[in-house]
């Protein structure tokens, strides 16, 4: 005889409520809705993109129109997907005593066929579906998004900003190294401060001077530059003072100063660390490697039982900090466990596959400082910075 457990959760069928689910775009929204009492007959409605206030006059509409079918007035509950909209759009529903939810689009299952359906009104019914088993409390249907404070998602602006202004900056040094190369010039850097003055001191290979119309090219590159590095300027005194007004509870010092206290960790690293990822909530440490993307994907059908790497499906900026850090790790902390972990698998593996292992090493360490800055557990021979 074959015992059949009860699941934790169990899975309920009585939810009464008008369901909707929203298919944002910049133009228009479409408003798929199943009311209580009408099966499942699916309606839909097409509002102007950013139009709240035609958003709630029509949840008012269709409460008013369940109350004349059923004699009650039942709660909406929201579903989004997503995207370039943000939180914004959540956060206003939730003020008005809406049940929202976001959901990742990547998690919804869809058909495998190689020419599938795609419209707006396909996807709404999708995202309705999704909903109803989400809520009868279905595992595995979807994902769904953890909202954030306005303040939360405000604080990772300056590292995602400061991130866009580093690539912008290596772009202009390169234009200009890449211009200077084609003239017989290799020797010059335009991040040095007398990269002015070096301009004017420069000659081709042939010994010539800089031709008028390059020379002139190069020295709006070089204002676009100076323009960057004053910006980035700007943005690490905000990075410096926002980690400064970090607040102490009593004696326990801030999640931030905790990481600065580690050697090897700079304050653009602190800062990208806890505004990115640690600042958030999880159960365990399969929920933290899998936000930043670093979760293992196995592939197991039948006998065949491989593993395909990582997800890759989280932060991508939290993730290539983290593998950048552990980079630094090596250097900065070669007698810590982790660094010794590292050296092992690499000796047992004849000095190869440096880079995939070192994505486990990101992966472990990620997780060893999400356990310090919430529990305090002290990362096994981990050096701290002198006071």
């Amino acid at each position: 005889m074959f015992k059949t457990e009860k699941s934790a959760a169990a899975i309920q069928s009585n939810l009464a409520a008008i369901f909707v689910s929203m298919e944002l775009s910049r133009s228009t929204w479409l408003i798929t809705t199943l009311l209580p009492g009408t099966g499942e007959k699916m309606s839909k409605y097409s509002i102007a993109a950013g139009n709240t206030t035609g958003l709630f006059d029509l949840f008012a509409k269709l409460q008013e129109r369940s109350r004349d079918r059923t004699g009650q007035v039942w709660p909406i509950i929201t579903i989004q997907e997503a995207g370039l909209d943000g939180f914004w759009i959540h956060r206003a529903l939730v003020k008005d005593g809406i049940e929202s939810h976001i959901v990742d689009a990547a998690s919804i299952a869809t058909s495998r066929k190689r020419r599938r359906v795609k419209t707006d009104r396909v996807d709404g019914e999708a995202l309705l579906r999704v909903l109803l088993a989400f809520k009868r409390g279905e595992p595995r249907v979807c994902s769904m998004v953890r909202d954030i404070s306005r303040e939360d998602e405000d604080r990772r602006r300056i590292g995602r900003e400061r991130k866009t202004l580093m690539v912008e900056r290596v772009a202009h040094v390169n234009r200009i190294k890449g211009l200077l190369f084609s003239q017989g010039i290799t020797d010059y850097e335009p991040l040095h401060k007398n990269r002015r003055q070096r301009l004017e001191d420069l000659r081709t290979g042939d010994g010539q001077t800089l031709p008028l119309h390059m020379k002139a090219q190069i020295c709006r590159e070089l204002d676009r530059l100076e323009l960057v590095i004053r910006q980035i300027g700007i943005i690490e005194d905000e990075r410096d003072a926002l980690i400064a007004a970090q607040s102490t509870d009593g004696t326990k010092p801030s999640a931030v100063t905790m990481l600065l206290g580690i050697k090897g960790i700079g304050a653009e690293f602190a800062n990208i660390l806890w505004s990115e990822g640690l600042f958030r909530h999880f159960e365990n440490r399969r929920q933290v490697a899998a936000y930043a993307g670093l979760a293992p994907t196995p592939w197991q059908s039948g006998s065949v039982n491989r593993e395909q790497g990582v997800s890759k499906a989280g932060n991508p900026g939290l993730r290539t900090a983290l593998i950048q850090l552990s980079w630094l790790w090596l250097r900065h902390q070669p007698d810590s466990t982790l660094a010794k972990w590292f050296r092992a698998r690499i000796e047992r593996n004849g000095g190869r596959m440096k880079k995939t292992i070192v994505v486990a090493l990101a992966r472990k360490l990620l997780v060893a400082l999400w356990k310090y800055v919430n529990s305090g557990v002290v990362i096994e021979g981990a050096v701290m910075k002198s006071a």
